[in-house]
């Protein structure tokens, strides 16, 4: 991990460690490496943002570095980071960039870089970029012709966009109602639109008008509980949930319950292996499933591959083997023939023509996959150092080894630092929810103490 790319791009509070300067720089690094990379053709770059009050400054900065190093600007607007992806591919560009914090709260913001096939950066390239801003590297700007210029597409995008995605399935959800909850993001600027494309399919729209300072303000999939109170009331067969970015979805069934991404991956999968198409069956997932998705593939004869945390992670092995579903527990699922990132609302087409199809209740098609009671922590602390200072504590090794022996083959212990912030992340699961907690608490003590 470098010093200003972590495993999900740039990330930090606008204004206090990352701001319009950083962003300026990130653009003319960005179209530096990117013109090398085109042997000194001009580069072209989609951007798109999502609905923060601070992803005008930092959009209005980048634009201004990217055109003034000479690279050509497709300007998104509000869209979703899978959007950007597909149009980057869409359009021929050589590079996508996406200004989010995806589930983070408002002050929070992000530089996240996709290249020319919708794909995260490569180490190597952020590397360069990162080397050129940190090292002092001098960006030559152009002046006269040579000034990049700004294409503001119109709403044909967008259109193009969800007619991707309306055609990954075969099914007019006729007959369905669902609530969707837009988190006050990026989603709000694509959701409507997609769902009225179902006529069908009974859709009410929630959190759904940002403001600048309501994304995931109580809302989105990492704060289900307003969903999930609907959901009790309003006779509903599904609820679909986004984050801030709309590249991850998790879901609410009849009866108010959560759907989280390995029982997203264990529906959807069971169902493309029942149709021959789950290459290898096999499905690639985190360090981070749930003991209840691992005895399930077993279970159903699936093969369950595992990466380190993150998306960029999942889909590199996807790539790798050929497999085409993956994901983890948060709700990133990337479903390969149709997409190279996670799509949230890619994700909840294809898991609602399952429930159309199948006939039955969504509680039913998540009972399929048990959920093992975890108990997750997340530890401040003051920086990157003294995470991997934590992180090789003997200390700690002992207490986690103490804690797996007391677990045997009940339950497991994952400890590990947070890819974007500065926190330890304690995982532990358990045959029962008191035990979890008590066992994720202690080892959360000891990392305060260190």
């Amino acid at each position: 991990m470098g010093k200003l790319f972590g495993t999900d791009g740039i990330r930090g509070v606008v204004n206090a460690g990352l701001d319009a300067q950083l962003a300026y720089q990130v653009g003319l690094a960005a179209a530096a490496v990117l013109r090398k990379e085109k042997g000194g053709e001009r580069p072209v770059v989609t951007i798109g943002k999502d609905t923060r009050i601070s992803s005008d400054v930092l959009e209005g900065a980048l634009v201004a570095g990217l055109c003034s190093a000479g690279a050509d600007v497709l300007h998104l607007g509000v869209f979703p980071t899978p959007a950007v992806a597909f149009a980057t591919v869409d359009k021929a560009a050589d590079a996508g960039v996406v200004i989010s914090a995806s589930h983070n709260p408002f002050e929070h913001n992000g530089i996240k870089i996709f290249n020319g096939r919708g794909v995260k950066l490569s180490d190597a390239l952020e590397n360069e970029i990162e080397d050129i801003i940190l090292n002092g590297v001098e960006v030559p700007v152009v002046t006269h012709g040579d000034i990049g210029r700004v294409t503001y597409l119109d709403a044909k995008e967008r259109e193009r966009y969800l007619d991707h995605l309306v055609s990954t399935i075969d099914s007019d959800l006729a007959g369905l109602r669902i609530a969707v909850d837009c988190a006050n993001g990026a989603a709000s600027a694509t959701a409507p639109a997609l769902f009225a494309r179902f006529p069908k399919l009974d859709c009410d729209i929630f959190y759904a008008e940002p403001d600048g300072v309501n994304i995931n303000n109580g809302c989105g999939s990492t704060h289900l509980e307003a969903l999930r109170e609907r959901m009790k009331t309003g006779r509903y067969d599904l609820g679909l949930a986004f984050d801030g970015d709309a590249d991850r979805f998790l879901a609410v069934d009849e009866l108010g319950e959560p759907i989280d991404g390995d029982q997203i991956m264990a529906i959807c999968g069971s169902d493309l292996m029942a149709r021959g198409e789950l290459p290898g069956n096999a499905v690639v997932a985190t360090v981070m499933s749930n003991l209840g998705f691992r005895l399930f593939t077993k279970e159903h004869g699936m093969k369950l591959e595992i990466t380190d945390v993150g998306d960029r992670n999942v889909l590199e092995r996807m790539l790798e083997k050929g497999y085409a579903l993956g994901g983890e527990q948060s709700g990133h699922t990337i479903f390969l023939k149709h997409a190279t990132t996670g799509d949230g609302q890619l994700s909840a087409l294809q898991l609602l023509q399952v429930l159309k199809k199948s006939g039955r209740r969504a509680s039913e098609l998540a009972a399929m996959c048990a959920v093992y009671p975890q108990m997750l922590i997340n530890v401040p602390v003051a920086d990157k150092a003294a995470k991997e200072r934590i992180m090789a504590s003997d200390a700690l090794a002992k207490a986690v080894a103490g804690t797996e022996q007391s677990l045997g083959d009940r339950g497991r212990v994952l400890v590990r630092p947070s890819g974007t912030e500065a926190l330890v992340r304690v995982m532990v699961e358990a045959a029962e929810d008191a035990e979890a907690r008590e066992m994720a608490e202690a080892l959360a003590n000891v990392i305060k103490n260190l």
